[in-house]
């Protein structure tokens, strides 16, 4: 009896010299949910858009697209007012104007110009009413790319009265310049010079153009009926600003230009 007593203690004690007995890990359940990893940082990217969203609208104010003017008709009508109730002095027999002869025109070219010497065509056209050679100067421009319409129309026979043409311009040829001879005279007509019917980027509904004389500057005669007297140095072109066409201080106009916008 006393021996299983000592034995007993001695486990007892052997038991408290060792220490507690550490618990034994639980195993795994292999149905339990896996941790999820972590995401990587990264720098943010921008993703394009879909191709199906819309575009932006792009801004227009910045740039402007100019539209183009499209080509117009015109009629212009010559009204002939020169008579001796006007011009008095002198005033001759058989009054009258030769045909119109001219151009539409770029606005940089000139059939003739104040100033300037009379070209052989202008220096015919004066002197004779004839209109070559001036119309094929005016072919010359227009095979140039400077012109691009030649205007031809009736003279007036006898003056006072009135006549009209039918002529178009365009974009590239917006001025006009046609001319007429004052017969008889020695080398005097009247005209307009690369008169621009585009304005602002728009035809002129109306346009009328007071009409006084001018010399051509290669016949020295003085009056209406004055014989052929070529000028030995031709002049440039000027207005007449003396008799027989001076009128108490003033030279009155020999009529009017009216150009009309033909519209339709």
């Amino acid at each position: 009896m006393k021996r299983v007593s000592i034995a007993i203690l001695f486990a007892l004690v052997l038991t408290a010299c060792s220490g507690p007995t550490a618990p034994t890990a639980a195993p795994m359940a292999t149905d339990a949910p896996l941790a999820e990893p972590q995401p990587t940082s990264r720098p943010t990217e921008t993703m394009p858009p879909p191709t199906d969203a819309p575009l932006p609208t792009p801004d227009l104010t910045a740039t402007s697209i100019p539209v183009p003017v499209k080509p117009a008709k015109y009629r212009l009508t010559f009204d002939a007012t020169w008579s001796a109730a006007t011009h008095p002095t002198d005033f001759p027999p058989n009054p009258h104007f030769s045909g119109l002869i001219g151009a539409a025109h770029r606005p940089d070219v000139r059939l003739w110009e104040v100033g300037e010497l009379a070209s052989p065509g202008i220096k015919n056209m004066a002197e004779t009413g004839v209109k070559s050679p001036l119309n094929a100067e005016i072919n010359e421009l227009i095979a140039a790319g400077d012109a691009c319409v030649q205007i031809s129309g009736e003279g007036i026979h006898p003056s006072p009265g009135m006549v009209t043409v039918v002529f178009e311009v365009s974009e590239d040829c917006p001025a006009v310049s046609v001319v007429t001879m004052i017969a008889p005279s020695p080398d005097w007509f009247v005209g307009v010079s690369a008169v621009n019917l585009l304005k602002d980027g728009a035809w002129v509904d109306e346009k009328v153009i007071e009409l006084f004389p001018y010399d051509a500057g290669t016949d020295s005669g003085a009056s209406y009926t004055s014989p052929d007297l070529p000028t030995a140095s031709p002049e440039g072109i000027f207005m007449i600003e003396d008799e027989p066409l001076l009128v108490d201080g003033s030279v009155p106009p020999l009529g009017t230009f009216t150009f009309t916008r033909l519209k339709g």
